[in-house]
């Protein structure tokens, strides 16, 4: 079981916070808008809390799910507040139609989150290469994660089983920007035939 603390109340957040829970974890909500955390938190049942922005998350992992621009302010807005925490950034640098990444080629948000993060935090890139639905669907995807630091990979994998989901250890942090052009291709896919019920994942096939 992992204590999560969800930094945003959307769609992604919502469904990362039901399977969460379903899974046996702690789940806090934490929004600007403290009336949508709470809401999100009552639909969320199972024993759900929410926390106060701006405060240390209760969490020993918090989930970034806020749009990819407010990724760095918010991080920064909560300093030390995140040391020794583990962040998972699971936003994605678009450009404003979805054709481009929104970050120069050499870096990814994730980076920008752990540049911008106290020195004890470790970043984590996760989820972001699944549609909200598909995630809440419950189907066991592959969830592909880039981070630096061993030990906060492990518990983010094991996180990611509780879920029922297959977690995939792409590298080190400087991954993030490949899983970040990932998602563009996903999307690219997606709209050029495929749909957008579709997830990335991995075919291990047999080996004789």
């Amino acid at each position: 079981m992992s204590n999560i603390s969800i930094i945003g109340s959307g769609s992604i957040a919502r469904a990362i916070g039901a399977l969460a829970l379903k899974g046996g974890n702690t789940v806090e909500v934490i929004g600007r808008d403290a009336d949508k955390a709470g809401a999100l938190a009552r639909a969320l049942g199972n024993g759900a809390t929410t926390g106060a922005w701006g405060a240390a998350p209760s969490g020993d992992i918090v989930i970034l799910a806020v749009l990819f621009a407010g990724a760095v302010p918010v991080v920064s807005e909560y300093g030390e507040g995140l040391a020794d925490k583990i962040v998972v950034d699971i936003t994605n640098p678009f450009n404003a139609d979805a054709t481009g990444l929104a970050v120069p080629h050499d870096t990814s948000v994730a980076q920008m989150v752990a540049d911008a993060a106290p020195a004890s935090t470790h970043v984590v890139k996760a989820f972001n290469t699944l549609f909200s639905h598909v995630l809440a669907s419950g189907d066991p995807v592959d969830v592909f994660m880039a981070g630096d630091d061993r030990r906060a990979k492990a518990s983010v994998s094991a996180f990611i089983a509780s879920l029922g989901l297959r977690p995939r250890d792409a590298g080190d942090l400087s991954m993030a920007h490949w899983l970040e052009s990932a998602s563009l291709l996903e999307m690219g896919l997606a709209r050029n035939g495929l749909g957008f019920n579709i997830s990335l994942g991995v075919n291990l096939g047999r080996t004789e």
